[in-house]
């Protein structure tokens, strides 16, 4: 059974840090490219970082650059999001995203909350 399940969200303080996880299982995770993406109340769900399957590449979207930093340990089944220098604007839902590298099916974790406020 294919499971992703993420952890690690909650309340923080503007410019506070964060730190997500999403351990997978049921799968061949190293075959899978793995992706963080966030969807804000009334918002569209949008890509916030992705990294290639042995962690070699990563890239971020705009607004999160020099902030957050995703990882992986193939080893664990498991990819992190770092978040520093938190915003309210990064208040969202937060949501693991697997996509294979060799057919074409992608699985979703059931997301963590992650709310900035003071």
């Amino acid at each position: 059974q294919v499971q992703l399940v993420e952890s690690g969200g909650g309340l923080v303080q503007p410019g506070g840090s964060l730190r997500l996880s999403c351990t997978a299982s049921g799968f061949t995770f190293s075959r899978y490219a793995m992706s963080w993406y966030r969807q804000a109340p009334g918002k569209e769900r949008g890509l916030v970082a992705a990294i290639s399957t042995t962690g070699g590449s990563t890239n971020y979207v705009e607004s999160v650059k020099g902030r957050f930093t995703i990882s992986r340990d193939n080893a664990k089944n498991t990819v992190y999001l770092q978040m520093n220098s938190l915003k309210p604007e990064d208040t969202a839902v937060y949501y693991c995203n697997a996509r294979s590298t060799v057919v074409p099916t992608t699985h979703w974790g059931q997301g963590t909350q992650v709310t900035v406020s003071s």
